[in-house]
């Protein structure tokens, strides 16, 4: 677990390039020669908790903008007994481009005081940093922000509190910090649909700090500070765990008791349901909070968030403020979650190869703060498309000046057979047309038996779930999931956008889930997972509320929408999985119509996809018209 962290805290500042080769002390020698070091510097926050701060600046009298990373991950210098270059290879980058870089670690990690929740409460933490960097005499007052994943995920939410020094952000990733924007109410990542994702209790065992984590004493100084962070870092080492079993345990909320794991905030976060008004309370953005800042905002189509991600720049395009609104620019990557850097000239993600898939990411991030925090007037917006994405089959990148592309149309495909459609081999069809009868496709959903997640947009799960687009064919042999394709393509279609689903259901018990997957089916049959969503039952007419299904009745279930852009080629069919599971990717539904996080048993479901003209169950495409 702790070579997990190390990883993420890899991920500080997407600009930095790692150079595994070089000797650790030549590159601090370099630092040195061009940069003032000041580690463990202890920023007071208002309440009178500090935070350890390592700040690198250029040598000299300029006053220099700052470019800031704030972290929940282990950024110290020195991990395990031995020097290491992350963060000072950032550092160098940062000044020998004329800024401060300025890492920082959350309240309660680390050497950081405090008591430590997830994405660092209280919000005004970022403020008072922003305010006391702002103020040093070797700043010029303007602050830009940068991460990747819990590093990012802080950004949004103090950005609405605009304090005046904030004059740019770079947010890689950032899905855990946005709680409902449109469409989306995941509260973080915590659910989608209202469905637990479970990537959270993965990553709190390895996060979250036990009510016994040892602390320092209040009046310890910067210079002892310095001397025990190369022996002592406050890194807690948890036992690895094998995530495909421990994360089968039932209740859920006691998945980390039952490995010996930290007593910290997951027993509490667990119980919460999507309204509960703590999400409201901590570190998360909502749409109903201001967002004014120029943003460059960087996703990936495997990631676990690309939807609210995308939901989230949108959001910020509709500022009625026209020059904020055009202050916001997009990329998203073929890639799994913040592996922007990864992409090579022939990046496979999971076993897809998707092509040269790499951008100058470095060129693009410094270009942003150079204009926004030295106020260059450099050739940014003149040589950058507002959205570049990448479109998985055609491989290449293309540009747009929205999101969805502005040709995409949105186009119905609607599920039909002849009451058949379980597995690959079985009925099911995509047609252009509702089908005019009813023939529905019943399965049997066994929460001790469920669909097992095969590749897809995840985060976080250990070896739980391996991201990325993998083979599905197999999968597809199961009686629980229906199977649903359209004929060979013709021509090809490119799909860019949010893809929408909405099916109708009956089932004999009070709540289940339903689960789509939205495949790419090659010629020779091999079927690509492109993403997926799922849909809590009980939460179909909102989230502030819980409705019951009765049996006989049918009901409409809008599902969560997808994302993605993928060209699907002549000859290749477009397919969907309909189920009510997909774990561990997703909790369990234990269809009793109870808590769920805290039952041991459950029921097996019989669940009826119905699709005819009075219940046109259908996937709704973004296609773009050339």
């Amino acid at each position: 677990m702790k070579k997990l962290l190390l990883l993420m805290a890899g991920w500080l500042i997407a600009a930095c390039a790692i150079s595994q080769n070089q000797n650790p002390q030549d590159v601090y020698k370099k630092l040195e020669e061009i940069a003032i070091i000041d580690q463990k510097v202890m920023m007071p926050m208002r309440d009178g908790v500090r935070l350890a701060t390592d700040i690198y600046r250029p040598k000299g009298n300029a006053k220099v903008p700052i470019v800031f990373s704030r972290t929940p991950y282990n950024f110290n210098t020195w991990i395990d007994g031995e020097m290491r270059t992350r963060t000072l290879e950032a550092a160098i980058e940062a000044v020998e481009r004329g800024y401060a870089y300025v890492v920082q670690n959350e309240r309660g990690r680390f050497f950081s005081e405090g008591e430590w929740d997830i994405l660092g409460t209280p919000l005004t933490d970022g403020y008072d940093a922003f305010e006391w960097m702002s103020k040093q005499p070797w700043s010029n007052g303007k602050v830009g922000v940068i991460g990747c994943s819990s590093t990012a995920e802080w950004q949004m939410a103090v950005a609405s509190l605009k304090h005046p020094a904030l004059a740019a952000m770079v947010a890689q990733g950032y899905g855990a910090g946005v709680g409902k924007v449109g469409e989306f109410y995941e509260q973080g990542n915590w659910y989608r649909g209202g469905a637990q994702q479970m990537l959270f209790t993965a990553w709190l065992y390895g996060t979250q700090n036990d009510k016994f984590r040892p602390t320092l004493p209040k009046d310890i100084t910067q210079q002892d500070l310095i001397r025990i962070q190369r022996f002592y870092d406050m890194a807690t080492e948890m036992p690895r765990q094998d995530w495909s079993q421990a994360l089968q345990h039932l209740p859920v909320q006691d998945i980390i008791k039952n490995v010996n794991g930290q007593e910290g905030i997951y027993e509490n976060m667990i119980r919460r349901k999507p309204n509960d008004p703590a999400w409201f309370t901590g570190g998360l953005y909502h749409d109903t909070m201001p967002m004014d800042v120029p943003s460059y905002w960087f996703v990936s189509w495997y990631d676990v968030s690309s939807g609210p991600n995308l939901a989230l720049f949108n959001h910020a395009r509709n500022n009625p403020n026209k020059e904020i609104a055009n202050n916001q620019y997009l990329v998203i990557a073929p890639t799994l979650h913040c592996a922007f850097k990864r992409a090579t000239e022939n990046t496979i993600v999971g076993e897809r190869s998707v092509g040269d898939a790499r951008l100058n990411y470095d060129e693009l991030t410094w270009g942003w703060f150079d204009l926004q925090l030295k106020g260059e007037q450099n050739d940014f917006k003149k040589t950058t498309p507002r959205v570049q994405y990448y479109t998985m089959g055609s491989n290449k990148w293309q540009t747009s000046e929205t999101w969805p592309p502005e040709n995409a149309v949105m186009t119905n495909y609607y599920l039909t057979s002849k009451g058949n459609a379980n597995t690959r081999n079985g009925d099911g069809k995509l047609v252009t047309k509702v089908p005019s009868s009813d023939k529905p496709d019943t399965f049997k959903y066994d929460p001790m038996n469920p669909v097992k997640s095969h590749g897809g947009n995840v985060c976080c799960t250990g070896n739980a779930v391996q991201g990325g687009s993998f083979d599905q064919s197999e999968m597809e042999l199961r009686n629980d999931i229906l199977v649903y394709t359209s004929e060979p393509l013709k021509e090809g279609i490119e799909v860019s956008g949010f893809i929408e689903s909405m099916l109708y259901l009956s089932s004999d018990v009070k709540d289940t889930d339903i689960t789509i997957k939205l495949i790419d089916v090659h010629p020779d049959g091999k079927a690509y997972n492109l993403d997926e969503t799922i849909q809590r039952v009980r939460y179909r007419e909102g989230y502030d509320k819980e409705v019951f299904m009765e049996k006989g009745n049918v009901y409409r279930v809008k599902l969560t929408p997808m994302s993605t852009s993928n060209y699907f080629a002549p000859g290749h069919r477009i397919r969907i999985e309909v189920s009510s599971s997909n774990f561990p990717r997703f909790e369990r539904n234990l269809n009793t119509g109870g808590n769920n996080y805290d039952e041991s048993k459950g029921v097996v479901a019989t669940n009826t996809i119905h699709h005819s003209k009075k219940y046109p169950s259908v996937l709704r495409l973004p296609i773009v018209k050339k």
